[in-house]
């Protein structure tokens, strides 16, 4: 006997009415939709250490990139029902289309669903439609999902599913795709019977379910699978493909098991449907303590009255409608109208944190991978920093063993292209010996840690030989000088002495400015870092001394007659030396502050220098007190002699940094004032865009306080203590005045 349970994946109805289906059929034999390679980890299903999300990874070892995934929740009925036959002892196997065909043939993206719910068409739509649902998930969850009893429920989806495949064959809307991945199930029940399985339970998506019912037709699945591989493999010679993909279990996510994500058999709401799952009873009024939990959790006010009222609202709208029970539309209106008085807003961070969720799961140990994955487990469990779909801030002080660890951990994985962490400051105020991260793991890091295991075994010794891979192939100094940086971070100790003599080779033979300009901040930060690395960075700063000379002897040729693209780009060169430099002279290791300082002067009043850069110099100087001419740098950019456009650059490169100068120093003020007036109305509306970026960079207070600054100017303008009134040519509008006032004698004027 063969008992078909059609479901829909990821449902919590359908997972509930396959338990209870299960338990009253006692099978012999369960085979679960899936791919029949990894039927050697359904073991792993059934060990404590595994809590889902969690999914299935097949992948060719030759191109991982090319890889399927299968995901499993604790709410899908696939998961329940390997769990219940492993639990009772019961033959348990996957059935579907041999996934190496499709990698072999297709080569996928990895995102792309291998077990979509339905055809593209979706025939369900129809029935949506004509029950008044605006889309067809909502219509399934409504009539089979919160369904409270499981008696003849996959009987009547039987029937509902056939009479639409046969709506959709008429139409000729069935997938050749689908269609043999069928004959391919067809074929493994027949295996199973032919092993003397008497009572087999099926568990597969319900638009398959009719398809599996005619059981005699093994010749037809035999040609139809040939022509199908043929077809996906024009020059196929035999029906079955010479690459062996590997299997492996890794963690999942809430995030990546939501539609949006891509995944084609994704849902909306993991977070609310696992809750559908836990919760027998009242399950509203939890979910309304779940939102008050977390909205109070970030610092909103919520009372229990909320709760209450939220659930009586949700309950009223279901009853409105004529439902068994609230949903998450319900729910979600609820929520809006009685926690966010109206405001999607709050209701945004309740649909990221509950009703996707942010859940990860959790690999056992005796998880097939490969050693470089299980080298990063053990530095996990070594500096005791467990992956986590929830973003996360670190603050990590380098002096302290573990955090130091952490950090070098964190470099590691970003050489090898797995970017768990981003570095988002490196000192932040707080010094050289602290790094702030953001974290977030994501599933498809699995794929990149594979594709990673081509460099070594272990964390290290793979960082290092992708290292020495890359310095082999650069060819320019900032390109080698980020890869020395890198490995300090990352204490890849045993590269660090050839990239410094490759450095200092390139550093004495390179001619091209630009080059030595951006080799500078990562060699700057080398030797920032080598105290609390642990790190002989004394051939570093012989190297950085002998740029910098290079660099404040060629900088003036190389900023004459600049064109706006590559002003823009020695704007940036020269800020981030800048900053080195300031690094430099703060370690007291170093004494280039007088030789900038001097070729910063020459920048200011380069005549052939275009006015960003100027302008910048003359910020520079000006902020470093080493500069008693600012003011009289400022009347000659912006007098009335000068381009507007040339002007306007000026000011962007003297403002780059904050409107403080201007601020606290009047004189400034008033030249950029009067500048703006003796503008004329075509050549304001030139440089009006270059003002409006400008200025749009201040922060807000010092944007009140400029506007302050400007209204006052405004007023000062028709004060009479200020003003100088000529006579004569008062007297002259005055007599016209009197004239248009119709003033004849004295006491009228």
């Amino acid at each position: 006997m063969v008992t078909l349970l059609g479901i829909r994946h990821h449902g919590p109805g359908s997972a509930r009415s396959v338990r209870a289906a299960l338990e009253k059929l006692r099978p012999d034999c369960v085979l679960v939709e899936g791919p029949p390679e990894a039927d050697a980890l359904l073991p792993l299903f059934a060990d404590p250490e595994a809590i889902p999300p969690l999914a299935l990874l097949i992948y060719l070892p030759d191109n991982p990139q090319y890889a399927i995934f299968y995901p499993f929740a604790e709410f899908s009925p696939e998961w329940q029902a390997i769990r219940y036959a492993l639990a009772n002892k019961i033959m348990v196997r996957f059935m579907d289309l041999q996934q190496r065909h499709l990698l072999v043939a297709h080569r996928p993206d990895p995102e792309q669903s291998p077990m979509p719910v339905f055809p593209s068409s979706d025939p369900f739509q129809i029935l949506a439609q004509a029950a008044g649902y605006s889309d067809s998930e909502r219509w399934w969850e409504r009539f089979i999902e919160q369904r409270r009893t499981t008696e003849g429920i996959f009987s009547g989806i039987l029937e509902l599913m056939s009479a639409l495949r046969a709506e959709a064959e008429s139409l000729g809307q069935n997938e050749p795709q689908n269609l043999a991945r069928e004959a391919a199930m067809r074929n493994i029940i027949r295996a199973a019977q032919v092993e003397g399985y008497q009572n087999i339970a099926v568990v597969c998506g319900a638009w398959h379910a009719p398809a599996l019912t005619h059981l005699d037709t093994d010749q037809a699945d035999e040609t139809l699978l040939a022509d199908f591989l043929r077809s996906i493999v024009p020059d196929r010679r035999t029906g079955s493909s010479t690459a062996q993909p590997a299997v492996s279990l890794i963690p999942w996510t809430y995030d990546r098991l939501a539609r949006r994500s891509g995944y084609g058999a994704g849902i909306d709401s993991p977070g609310w449907y696992e809750h559908l799952w836990q919760s027998e009873s009242s399950i509203v009024e939890g979910w309304m303590v779940k939102v008050a939990q977390q909205m109070r959790a970030e610092g909103l006010e919520v009372s229990p009255a909320h709760a209450i009222e939220g659930t009586r609202l949700a309950e009223t709208l279901a009853a409105l409608r004529d439902l068994p029970l609230p949903g998450l539309p319900e729910v979600e209106e609820a929520i809006r109208a009685v926690f966010c008085f109206g405001d999607d807003v709050p209701l945004r961070l309740i649909y990221e944190k509950l009703i996707v969720g942010q859940r990860m799961g959790k690999v056992p140990l005796a998880a097939p991978t490969v050693p470089l994955q299980r080298d990063l487990f053990a530095a996990q469990r070594r500096t005791r920093l467990e992956p986590s779909a929830t973003p996360q801030t670190l603050d990590l002080d380098l002096r302290k063993p573990l955090l130091l660890e952490r950090s070098r951990l964190l470099h590691r994985l970003n050489l090898l292209g797995i970017p768990w962490g981003r570095l988002q400051l490196a000192s932040g105020g707080k010094g050289t010996f602290h790094e702030i991260w953001h974290i977030e793991w994501k599933p498809e890091f699995a794929v990149n840690i594979i594709e990673a295991s081509m460099w070594g075994n272990t964390l290290l010794e793979a960082a290092t030989n992708k290292v020495q891979d890359e310095a082999g192939r650069a060819t320019e100094l900032p390109a080698i000088t980020r890869l020395v940086e890198a490995a300090l971070l990352a204490d890849l100790l045993e590269v660090i002495p050839p990239l410094l003599e490759r450095t200092q080779s390139l550093a004495a033979s390179s001619t091209d400015l630009s080059h030595l300009m951006d080799a500078l901040p990562p060699l700057i930060n080398i030797s920032r870092y080598g105290n609390v690395r642990q790190t002989d960075t004394a051939l570093v700063r012989h190297i950085v001394d002998e740029l910098i000379t290079r660099v404040c002897i060629g900088l003036p040729a190389a900023c004459s007659a600049l064109n706006e693209d590559a002003a823009q780009k020695m704007f940036v060169r020269i800020k981030a030396i800048n900053r080195g430099i300031d690094l430099i002279e703060g370690m007291g290791s170093g004494d280039h502050a007088q030789a900038w300082l001097r070729t910063l002067t020459t920048l200011a009043t380069l005549s052939a220098g275009h006015g960003l850069i100027r302008g910048l110099a003359s910020r520079l100087l000006y902020d470093a007190h080493a500069d008693d001419e600012t003011i009289i740098r400022m009347s000659l950019a912006l007098s009335p002699g000068a381009p507007a456009a040339d002007a306007a650059a000026w000011l962007q490169g003297f403002l780059h940094s904050g409107g403080q100068a201007m601020i606290h120093d009047p004189a400034l003020w008033q030249l950029l004032d009067e500048w703006v007036l003796s503008l004329s109305e075509a050549s304001f509306i030139t440089i009006l865009p270059i003002l409006r970026r400008t200025f749009s960079a201040f922060s807000d207070p010092e944007r009140r306080q400029i506007g302050e600054f400007a209204r006052n100017a405004g007023s000062r303008l028709f004060s009479t203590d200020e003003m100088k009134l000529d006579p004569v040519r008062g007297e002259k509008a005055l007599a016209l005045v009197n004239v248009i006032l119709g003033a004849t004698n004295d006491e009228e004027r």
